[in-house]
């Protein structure tokens, strides 16, 4: 390329690779997953290792972006794309931006599998080929413009249709159980050597994945809730003794009423299933409840709808996604309270607000739009770049590749230790509540499911080659296989690294 005549003092480029450095991301670009170098044990937010170990151990992930060189050749890629799971707001966001990328690059054939993983196996829902004018508006209404549905039929099944249909790109919008679904599915491509890229992108409207910092559509997901939070308050301010619950979602995480809760500073209690509590006696919600109404002549409960499942009679059995049938705690609080206030003679105007699908159907908001449409970007430059069994996550602000078995080990929960639990009670002015019973805490802790299965990949590297608990700070972490015709990449710095894999050749 002939740069031309420059102005004085201006250099050109040694050459059209080094300037192409500048508009891309290097393979070695890291990321710190830890940014806190705690200062002392008794610090908030302390994580000890075994032990007893609490001293800052960094970590690194990948960062993510467009390269330089890609692997796959655009003209013969053909794309999938599904969506698993319950809605969530963001979903058509995500579809249209893979799509426009992948039609940036230069790709043809994109699918769209209907109804989750069922358009696979079901001929009345046959895969619809999508474009960029297919797609172009689609992200001005709620839902998903594929459709949704949980469970999973039989994998293999799934891995015959994708080399049926010659997909090398295949993106998984889901949650934890649809990234599990994901891993194995990569497990059996890589068995049958078939040269694929499987990308997940998360979505829970929980926001418990672990190592991210939100997942897209919580930020929308909070912003609805506080409305119907606000709604409680302004039916409970314009009644005598007036008492409004608000129930949220939230099966494991109680992260959207305790960010609800912080942004509406209208409630004077939250619960949620992290933090136990009692209801009867002298320092049980109950009475804390019936204080508030004396002084102030009105209460607001957020309750989230994994907390206080201990209390209620376990309906038993999972659902399609394998997540517990959980009680009804909304409704049963409501009418426990109403209970309790005519026991004691008090009256009180109770009223009840369950606004899940209101929230998880809307369309999500210009927060949630930016954050989508970089998730559906960094997923295609990513498969591009040849990597396979990751999702993509925003860390520390940036976006990162982050392997699918690290991601999914548990399930990301509120930490009643943390700066933002202390935030959040410090505004609703509660107490700590006393904890249920131990007999019921053995029996909740029996009673729970199980995270999704370790799986043990089956490429010659782990998903992350070793533990920050077993070795000294300064390990390096092999990175594992890589692009053809790289070379390993060495970091100066001896940090722990996270493994990310590409796919071989079939």
């Amino acid at each position: 390329m002939n740069w031309g005549t420059l102005p004085d003092g201006i250099e050109a480029p040694e050459s059209r690779e080094q300037n192409m450095r500048r508009l891309y991301v290097h393979d070695e670009d890291r990321v710190l997953l830890k940014v806190v170098h705690y200062g002392n044990p008794t610090s908030v937010g302390i994580e000890f290792e075994e032990g007893g170990d609490w001293q800052f151990k960094p970590l690194w992930t990948q960062r993510a972006g467009p390269r330089a060189q890609i692997y796959f050749h655009p003209s013969a890629v053909k794309a999938a794309i599904v969506t698993c799971g319950g809605l969530c707001p963001g979903l058509n966001d995500v579809i249209r931006q893979v799509v426009f990328t992948l039609d940036v690059y230069g790709v043809k054939e994109i699918l769209g599998i209907q109804y989750g993983f069922k358009g696979f196996v079901d001929p009345k829902y046959p895969p619809v080929a999508l474009t960029r004018k297919l797609v172009s508006r689609v992200h001005m209404a709620g839902g998903s413009f594929l459709g949704v549905s949980r469970g999973t039929p039989d994998l293999n099944d799934i891995v015959d249709k994708l080399q049926d249909w010659g997909i090398n790109f295949f993106f998984i919008i889901g949650g934890n159980g649809s990234h599990a679904g994901a891993h194995e599915i990569y497990k059996r491509c890589l068995e049958r050597k078939m040269k694929i890229a499987v990308v997940g992108i998360p979505k829970t409207i929980d926001n418990d994945l672990q190592l991210v910092d939100k997942t897209f559509g919580f930020d929308t997901s909070v912003e609805e809730a506080q409305r119907a939070i606000n709604a409680a308050f302004v039916e409970a301010s314009s009644a005598y003794n007036g008492v409004g619950i608000v129930k949220l979602m939230g099966r494991q995480s109680g992260f959207i009423a305790m960010y609800a809760t912080l942004a509406s500073g209208q409630v004077d209690i939250v619960l949620i299933p992290e933090v136990p509590f009692v209801l009867e006696g002298e320092h049980g919600v109950y009475n804390f409840m019936k204080k508030r109404l004396d002084k102030n002549g009105l209460c607001v409960v957020v309750i989230a709808e994994g907390a206080g499942q201990e209390l209620l009679e376990s309906s038993g059995g999972v659902d399609a996604s394998g997540n517990p049938i959980l009680g009804d705690i909304g409704k049963w609080f409501y009418s426990q309270v109403k209970a309790y206030f005519g026991k004691i003679k008090m009256s009180v105007d109770v009223k009840y607000i369950d606004p899940t699908y209101m929230i998880r159907a809307r369309h999500c908001n210009s927060s949630d739009h930016i954050i989508c449409s970089v998730l559906g970007q960094n997923a295609v430059h990513g498969a591009f770049a040849g990597y396979t069994d990751i999702t993509i996550g925003l860390v520390n602000t940036h976006y990162v590749f982050l392997p699918i078995p690290k991601v999914i080990e548990v399930a990301r929960k509120v930490d009643p230790n943390s700066n933002m639990w202390h935030r959040t009670v410090t505004s609703t002015g509660q107490p700590d509540f006393p904890m249920v019973p131990q007999k019921i805490s053995e029996k909740k802790a029996q009673s729970q499911p199980s995270s999704p299965p370790k799986s043990q990949p089956t490429s010659p590297k782990s998903p992350v080659s070793g533990s920050s608990r077993s070795q000294s700070p300064g390990a390096v972490m092999d990175m594992g296989p890589q692009r053809r015709g790289s070379r390993k990449p060495s970091l100066k710095s001896p940090l722990p690294v996270f493994n990310t894999k590409r796919p071989t050749s079939a």
